[in-house]
C-alpha cells in the first residue's frame, strides 16, 4: 500500500499542473502514487501527462462530471493510507507532504491537516473559516449584515482572529491542498457533489469533525497559491448559496436549523422586494421582480 495518494483534478490547466507535478517530486514520501483525474481537457493536458509523467496514473473524463465527482473518482480509485486532495494550480515546497503526514503521525487524534497557503509575494492566503452556527445564518446575507455589517458573529465565521503564525486547530478550511487519513471518512463519497462549489468544503471538514477527529494547521509546512485558490472570499449570496447553505444546516444541525434559514431567507427576501419597491415609488428601477422573487421563492419551497 502506498504511503500517500495524491488526488489532482485537472482541466484546461496544463502549464499549472505542470508545475504542480514538478513540485510533487521533492514534496511527497518515497511510497507514494498521484492520480490526476482529466475533465476533458483540450488544451493537451492528458498528452503532457502521458508524455511526462510516466509515474502519475491519468484518469480520463470525456466530459466534465464536476470538480466534487472528479475528486470522489480519484479518491476511490487510490489506495494510500493517507489522501491528499490537490489543486492542480498549488505547487509544494519540498518536504511539505512528507513533512504533513509527520504531523498526522504525530497527532493521532487529528484526522487531516493542511499547510500554510502562500502568495508569490510572501504574503499568507487566507484560508480559513469556522463553521456556521445559527447566528451566522442571522447575522450573514440578511438586513442584520446591512446594517451592522461589523458585527461580532461575522468576525468570528471569517476567522479574522485566526493566528497564521502558529500551529493550531482550524474548523473549516480549503480543499486546495487537504492531507487527510483515509480512515478519517467512512463514507462512500469524500466530498458531497450537490454541495458544490459553495458548501462543499464546509461539508467535508464537518464530517471530519462529526467523526471525532480534529483538523489541524501545520504553520512551518508551506505551499505555494500564486492565484489564491485557497483564499476564502467573500460569498456570492446567489440563489444557489442560499440552497446549499440551507442543505448543509439541514444535514449538519438538523430539520429545525433548516426552518431558520428558511425564516433568514425569507425575510431578505421581503427586504430585498421592499427596497425595490420604494425605489420604483421614486422613480429608480435597478432589477426586475419577478426573477428575484422566482430565485429565492425556489429556495424557501426547497
Amino acid at each position: 500500500m502506498s504511503d500517500v495518494s495524491v488526488v489532482i483534478c485537472a482541466q484546461n490547466a496544463r502549464e499549472r499542473l505542470r508545475s504542480c507535478l514538478e513540485s510533487l517530486k521533492q514534496a511527497l514520501p518515497w511510497s507514494s502514487e498521484v492520480l490526476v483525474v482529466d475533465s476533458g481537457s483540450t488544451d493537451g493536458t492528458q498528452r503532457m501527462v502521458t508524455d511526462a509523467y510516466e509515474h502519475v496514473r491519468l484518469v480520463r473524463n470525456e466530459t466534465d462530471p464536476g470538480f466534487a465527482n472528479a475528486a470522489n473518482q480519484g479518491v476511490a480509485m487510490s489506495r494510500g493510507a493517507y489522501v491528499l486532495l490537490l489543486d492542480a494550480r498549488i505547487q509544494l515546497y519540498p518536504g511539505a507532504v512528507t513533512e504533513m503526514v509527520a504531523y498526522l503521525e504525530r497527532n493521532l487524534r487529528h484526522g487531516a491537516v493542511v499547510p500554510r497557503l502562500l502568495r508569490a509575494d510572501g504574503s499568507t492566503v487566507a484560508a480559513h473559516l469556522r463553521l456556521p452556527t445559527l447566528a451566522t445564518a442571522l447575522w450573514l446575507g440578511t438586513p442584520l449584515e446591512r446594517w451592522r455589517p461589523r458585527n461580532a458573529e461575522l468576525s468570528r465565521a471569517f476567522a479574522c482572529d485566526f493566528d497564521y503564525e502558529r500551529d493550531g486547530d482550524v474548523e473549516h478550511t480549503a480543499s486546495a491542498c487537504f492531507l487527510m487519513r483515509r480512515k478519517a471518512l467512512k463514507r462512500s463519497y469524500t466530498l458531497d457533489a450537490s454541495l458544490w462549489p459553495h458548501f462543499h468544503e464546509a461539508d467535508l471538514c464537518a464530517r471530519v469533525r462529526e467523526a471525532g477527529w480534529r483538523i489541524g494547521y501545520a504553520s512551518s509546512v508551506l505551499a505555494l497559491d500564486e492565484d489564491g485558490v485557497g483564499e476564502q472570499v467573500y460569498p456570492e449570496l446567489s440563489p444557489e448559496w442560499h440552497a446549499q447553505r440551507l442543505a448543509w444546516y439541514r444535514t449538519h444541525l438538523g430539520q429545525g436549523a433548516g426552518w431558520w434559514v428558511k425564516s433568514c431567507v425569507g425575510w431578505t427576501l421581503a427586504d430585498r422586494l421592499a427596497r425595490e419597491l420604494r425605489r420604483r415609488i421614486n422613480g429608480i428601477r435597478e432589477e426586475p421582480i419577478l426573477p428575484v422573487w422566482r430565485a429565492y421563492s425556489g429556495v424557501l419551497r426547497g
